[in-house]
């Protein structure tokens, strides 16, 4: 391959991934919209076709309808506001995310808001990218008037107040505070380029929280 040629493909692949990323961006604010206006169906098109829904389920519908249950259920109005974004690839047609969403809640006679942050899987599928997955990891919920002071930060109306699972994803955050001061030991390599999420995660899986 010529000179030429090679930075031919370089500038086409650097363009592709920053379309791709844009996509996601995209990908992902949709996903808010869709949830707040109660469109089911525009939610659930945004998995892939064979979106895994609980143990059993698989499928758009069986998404679509899982939703539509436990938004009637459970809220009268959400609010979700995307922030901290990190997207990286895996390959072409795959990559992995961390989003940080700010939500409100109207929930009865309460109003509950919230901090988490999803773990996502991104696949692209006949030239769209979809969700394969995503984890909510959550820090807190508690209602706007009592701030979610000491353990235990999910303080749902109804229910006993349990442990999110905020910074369960990433070994550091335990590491930080088992020690009772700066790090004694060497300071890590940077992350490979598109890969500093799992650098973080260093292999690390949090149980339960699965996607929808």
């Amino acid at each position: 391959m010529s000179d030429e040629l090679a930075l031919l493909t370089e500038i086409r692949d650097r363009l592709e991934q920053l379309e791709s990323r844009d996509e996601i961006r995209q990908l992902i604010s949709k996903y808010s919209i869709a949830l707040d206006m109660r469109d089911m169906d525009a939610m659930a098109n945004l998995f892939e076709p064979d979106v895994k829904v609980g143990k059993n389920a698989r499928g758009r519908q069986a998404l679509r309808d899982w939703l539509d249950d436990t938004m009637r259920k459970q809220f009268d109005g959400t609010s979700h506001h995307v922030g901290t974004t990190v997207i990286e690839f895996i390959d072409r047609d795959n990559a992995v995310g961390i989003v940080y969403s700010k939500n409100e809640h109207e929930t009865g006679p309460e109003w509950v808001i919230m901090q988490m942050m999803y773990y996502d899987h991104y696949v692209r599928i006949d030239g769209r990218w979809c969700f394969r997955r995503r984890q909510p990891l959550y820090w807190y919920a508690t209602d706007l008037n009592k701030p979610p002071i000491g353990s235990r930060k999910m303080r749902w109306p109804g229910r006993e107040p349990y442990e999110g699972s905020f910074h369960e994803l990433f070994p550091s955050w335990k590491e930080f505070w088992a020690r009772s001061g700066a790090s004694e030991t060497p300071i890590a390599e940077p992350a490979p380029l598109e890969q500093f999420i799992e650098t973080m995660r260093r292999g690390n899986e949090v149980a339960g929280n699965r996607v929808r």
